[in-house]
């Protein structure tokens, strides 16, 4: 983060991030349902993962031979201690929330599912708020709750029955707080390479989904709906998650969730030429009140006097003022770049919002 003009603009470019992994990752759920006849719901999902994590070692290789040997690091790469954040992010968020939806779905209805499935969102906030140091005020709060009420009008259908028994109902709202865990963990993640983050969660997610599915004896389908999957799972998920980390980074866990909740919108206006869907008053009312709660949060400024404690960590930076640090020999210089530094105590003001750099009490 920078100085407020500067660092508007961070927050800017958070945003429209954290908006376009929600398109991405809303186009590709109408996809998605075209390919699940005849390849089943936990196998889509391991090639969606997998697809993400093969896409982007993909993406990784051809980067690194661009830029050559000795080029400057442009991302801080992962390290041995980050291993517990991911095992914490593929466990939760690969594992565990699937699997919890998946049998959580199977006993409740269309229309209940949908409607729990919205909670994600507010979980999220509520760990990054309450558990994690981050700071949403009233204006955020408001825009959270509008974009929630309009992803819950998207998933109420008026005369459809809305059937659940208790086993169903709390697994997926179990699957609902492990991804809240997920978005809170990569969070933590988000000062390293989002392509690198992303990478190792889509391949042990897709690996450990592929292993669940033919250990419970599942048919694999055709390498058509396979490749098909594979190419899907690195655009729907694999850019997805690398933008989602993106504004991880410069938002925080609690507004990235509150403009990734925009995400079924997206997906409904997919449908319409998808799936020869169409768009009544409903989906036009939810919309009013995702773009008012997008308005609201894009809007808020948040202002006042902060201490810096020190601070010492690796991530992707330009010498900005909270990092004016000299540079030992071997070290590069060209901007951006990523290496270990530290950040001396600091108190001053300025706009901010909850990133890795703003964890202060209010």
């Amino acid at each position: 983060m920078t100085g407020a003009p500067a660092g508007r603009v961070v927050q800017l470019e958070g945003a429209a991030a954290a908006l376009a992994a929600a398109a991405l990752f809303g186009v590709s759920a109408p996809l998605a349902k075209m390919l699940l006849p005849g390849t089943g719901p936990l196998p889509l999902a391991a090639f969606l993962y997998l697809g993400a994590g093969l896409g982007l070692t993909g993406v990784g290789a051809l980067a690194r031979a661009r830029a050559g040997p000795g080029s400057v690091p442009r991302e801080a790469r992962l390290r041995p201690d980050d291993l517990p954040l991911l095992a914490v992010v593929i466990a939760a968020g690969g594992i565990a929330g699937p699997v919890l939806m998946l049998l959580g779905l199977q006993r409740v209805s269309a229309v209940a599912g949908s409607l729990l499935l919205n909670l994600e969102a507010p979980l999220t906030i509520l760990l990054a708020v309450a558990l994690f140091g981050e700071h949403l005020g009233r204006r955020g709060a408001v825009a959270a709750v509008l974009i929630a009420l309009g992803a819950t009008l998207l998933g109420y259908l008026p005369g459809e029955a809305v059937r659940a028994d208790w086993r169903g109902v709390a697994a997926i709202v179990a699957a609902c707080l492990f991804w809240a865990i997920d978005n809170n963990a990569t969070q933590r993640l988000a000062v390293r390479d989002p392509v690198a983050v992303a990478r190792v969660k889509g391949l042990g997610a897709g690996a450990c989904t592929l292993a669940l599915a033919l250990g419970t004896g599942l048919a694999m389908p055709p390498a058509p709906r396979i490749l098909a999957a594979l190419a899907l799972g690195l655009v729907g998920y694999g850019l997805s998650v690398v933008l989602a980390v993106r504004a991880l980074r410069t938002l925080g866990a609690a507004r990235q969730a509150a403009l990734f909740a925009t995400a079924p919108f997206v997906g409904a206006v997919a449908a319409v030429p998808l799936l020869g869907e169409r768009l009544g008053l409903r989906e036009c009312a939810a919309s009013g009140l995702m773009a008012l709660g997008v308005t609201l949060l894009l809007g808020e400024r948040h202002l006042h006097a902060h201490v810096h404690e020190r601070l010492e960590h690796d991530h992707v930076h330009v010498h900005d003022e909270h990092h004016r640090h000299a540079h030992g020999d071997g070290v590069p210089t060209e901007e951006p770049h990523a290496h270990p530094h530290v950040h001396a105590p600091l108190e001053h003001a300025h706009a901010h919002v909850s990133d890795v750099h703003h964890r202060h009490g209010h």
